[in-house]
This record gives structure tokens, sequence and C-alpha cells, in this order.
């Protein structure tokens, strides 16, 4: 997973197994609630109790559902050099759920559908992020029933990395599935075929929702990886405990991987705990309590050593208005805390603001650089040889030597990290060059990676399909609602 000799663990392999047969004891004299009846038939059908929409699972339920879970699988790229095997190593995924974009040229607004192609844009051209599409801003100028539609058309038109779609409505999301396999020359997805995936919200405690489940229930069918997502705030949502809401999570989780099983057998499921702490001031969310980690680490040692999933976990928030040093320092403890704690895709991590609710176009270049300085130190000492060791070297140096100019320097030089954004010249240097600050010279970066990115990544034939399609799609829409 990581070249790193270690990583983080909040509770040891016994409380593992203790906090497992607690989530069982909840599934089974409790159970979670589903919102949906073709849910409820799948459920009954497979002969699980089920009282009104109150399901209960047994021991033996959970267990066949984590034994049909692929432990890794390849996420593809319509570009094959983009596809990623999710369940090793490190992985980024943009952000989910802005509503307003934030740059230093117009400052804070709210987000619109150009904003969201140029964000795309940004991450097909980014060394470091993996995975495209999803919803890294909610275009407030395109009619909501229609934006998940317009989404997939940009994402596709704008990247070949592996994507991600909505939850929406039940046709909406078939529509959009279909129009991602009209841009794979029709072939149609499939087990061998995880084009993209959706993140799926329980609705802490213990409860999952009608449009969250038929969008679950449509990927499921298609074999399409579906992300369990349990955002429980402990002390609202979840138990102030912060064990007690890492079992509440499990349980949600684990509920929702049986439903996947029984649907579609082996189709990818990545558990994805994303809890907090509620702000306990105002009833509401936050996003950088050092305490979420203290529980989505324990959901996230359940995962990986008790069940061997593919995992995520949000990692870069800031409850920051604004590019300063709160952004920051938030940001970096966030970011190490999650990949210290062994998550296979990092999530909300590329310029995210104010609790999740603005995405800064300066801050998706300065995230990148944060996770190259972590990538870069998570990757650890790999290369332990003899020649690494350098003992020639030091030896043909000796005592009065430099190894400036020493032939093993220029040899691995170019190995060694450079910042992208930071500056690291001297003070007379960095004063005659205009004294910027990091957000200015951020500015710049986006703007320069936007003008070398190529207008549309299809052919010229694909996009006017796509678009026909499109348009019968939204006309659907606007004839079904009159």
């Amino acid at each position: 997973m990581m070249n790193l000799k270690t990583k983080i663990e909040v509770v040891s392999k016994s409380d593992l197994d203790r906090l497992h047969e607690k989530s069982l004891k909840v599934l089974s004299e409790t159970g979670v609630v589903f919102h949906n009846d073709y849910a409820l038939a799948v459920f009954k059908e497979n002969g699980l109790k089920v009282d009104g929409k109150t399901v209960f699972f047994s021991k033996q339920d959970v267990e066949k559902a984590l034994a049909l879970c692929p432990s890794t699988f390849e996420w593809q790229g319509r570009n094959t050099a983009n596809t990623i095997t999710l369940g090793k190593g490190y992985h980024v995924q943009p952000p989910a759920g802005c509503v307003y974009v934030e740059d230093l040229d117009q400052g804070r607004r709210l987000g619109t559908i150009r904003d969201f192609v140029n964000l795309q844009k940004l991450y097909q051209n980014s060394p470091v992020v993996h995975i495209a599409g999803g919803l890294p801003i909610d275009p407030s100028d395109i009619v909501s029933e229609h934006r998940p539609l317009h989404m997939i058309y940009q994402s596709i038109k704008h990247t070949d990395k592996p994507l991600l779609g909505t939850i929406a409505p039940t046709d909406t999301v078939e529509t959009t599935l279909d129009m991602l396999e009209l841009a794979l020359e029709g072939k149609a997805l499939g087990p061998d075929r995880h084009f993209i995936a959706v993140s799926a919200n329980p609705l802490s405690p213990l409860a999952y929702g009608d449009e969250t489940l038929s969008t679950m229930i449509s990927y499921a069918r298609r074999y399409q990886p579906v992300l369990i997502t349990p955002c429980a705030l402990a002390g609202i949502t979840g138990p102030m405990s912060l064990l007690g809401t890492a079992i509440l999570q499990n349980v949600e989780i684990l509920a929702g991987i049986v439903l996947m099983q029984l649907i579609s057998p082996g189709v990818p499921v990545v558990y994805a705990p994303v809890g907090s702490v509620g702000n306990m001031k105002t009833g509401g969310y936050i996003g950088s309590p050092p305490e979420q980690f203290l529980i989505n680490t324990t959901n996230l040692q359940l995962a990986l050593d008790l069940y061997q999933l593919p995992t995520r976990s949000m990692c870069g928030m800031t409850e920051s208005k604004t590019l300063d040093c709160q952004a920051g320092y938030e940001t970096m403890q966030n970011l190490m805390l999650g990949m210290m704690s062994g998550a296979h895709i990092i999530h909300e991590c590329v310029g995210i603001l104010d609790s999740i609710m603005t995405i800064s176009y300066e801050k998706t270049m300065i995230d990148q650089e944060l996770l190259q300085r972590l990538l870069c130190f998570t990757s650890g000492i790999a290369d332990t040889s003899d020649e690494a060791m350098a003992v020639d070297a030091i030896q043909e140096i000796g005592t009065n030597g430099t190894f400036l100019t020493h032939p093993d320097t220029f040899k691995h030089v170019r190995s060694r990290f450079q910042p992208s954004v930071s500056n690291w010249d001297t003070y007379e240097a960095w004063k005659k060059a205009g004294a910027t600050d990091v957000g200015v010279t951020a500015n710049a970066k986006w703007k320069e990676a936007l003008n070398t990115c190529p207008e549309s990544l299809i052919p010229e034939e694909l996009d006017k399909e796509l678009k026909g399609f499109l348009e019968k799609a939204t006309s659907r829409k606007i004839n079904k609602a009159s």
C-alpha cells in the first residue's frame, strides 16, 4: 500500500474484532431502514428479515457479502494509460459538493457549467489527480434536473480518466450511463468494465434514502463501483463517542455492501467513511477537527485489516474562507492523517475552502503541491541497495570536498522534490522578481494550465452524437414536467 514501514493505527487488532462484533449486534437487532421498494424486495427474496422498511442482517449475510467483494479492481479510463488499480497505492479524487467557486480575479461566486469544464480540464492536466467527473462544483446556470446529464457530457468531452457520476433519479442515472457507453463505442459496462463510480451517502443514523438507493441499484446492475460514504457527525447524527460513531458508520457501510452483492455478486464496493465531529455550537458540519481521523482511521483499519476492501477518505478540508494560514495548516493536517491512515483514494483534497462550500482555483494548484510533497514522503525509501547507501561517494569526497559536483549528484539530482508553486529563492531574489505571494503564483499557474488544455478530447462525430443524446434526454424531461 505504501513504502513507509508504518501507517497510523488508533485501535488494536483485538479492538477491531470487538468493533466488528458490536456492528453485527446492531445489524441483527436494530437493523437499517431502506426507503426503496426495490431494495426491500431484494432483501426479502434473499431471505433477510424485513419489518416494514427496516432490514435485519445476520452474521452470515454480512460475511457472505464481504467474501464476494473484490479487494482490488481496475477502475478504467477511456485512455488506458489513465486506468488505476484500486486497492493499491494512493489515488486522488477531486472535490464534490461545492456551491461556490473563487479566484483572485473575480472573488467568490456561484459556480457555473464553465467552471465545471475548467475544473475537468485542470484535473485532466494534473499529474496528481487520477479521477475526474463527479460534482466539484454545482453549476447554478443549468436547471437542476438536467445537471447530471450536462456534467457527464462535459466530463466525457474534457477528460479520459476514470469517472465519477452523481446521485440522481433513476431515469437520469440510466441516461448518464447510456451516454458513457456511447462514448465507449457502444460497448456495455459490465463485470470487467468499470469506468464510472458513484458516492452513496447513507442517511445517518441507520438509514438509506430512496434516490441514493435507486442510484446504487443502477450502478450495481451494470457492475459499476459504488463508494459507500457515511458522514455521521459525532454528537448530532452519531454518538458523541468516537468509537460509537465509527461503529455506526461501519454498520451503514456493511448494510450497503450486502445490498450491492445481492444485486450483482462481485460488484466492486469502496469502503469510504467520511464522518466528523459535529459543531456543537451551531449543530452544523466541520471538516477539519483532528478527532475526525480518530473516527475514520478506526473505520479504515476495519476495512484494510479485517475486511480487505478498497478504501477512500476525505482528507483536504478546511473551515478557512480564504487562502490564509488556517487553510494551509488544516489542509496539511487532514492530508497527512488521511494518507498515513492508508486510504486508497484521497478525496476533497484539491481546492477546498469553507467546509466544502467553496472551491478555489488557486488552492487547486496549491493543494496539488501539498499532495506531491506527501507522495514524496509516503513513498518512503524503497531503494536500500549498496549503491543507494553511496559509501563510494562518501569515501571519494572524504573530509574536505563537496558533493555538489560529484557524478553521483548529477546522476540523481532530478529525482529530488521540487515545488510547483512555493518559492524557494532567497529573500533578495524573491523581492527582485516582484515579491508575489503563493496565491498570485497559483493564479498564474491555473491560467497557464487551462491555456494548454485542448478544447475537446473526443472526435467531432462523437461530440455530435452525445449532444444529440443530451438534447433528446433533456427535451423528454421538459415535456414530462409540462
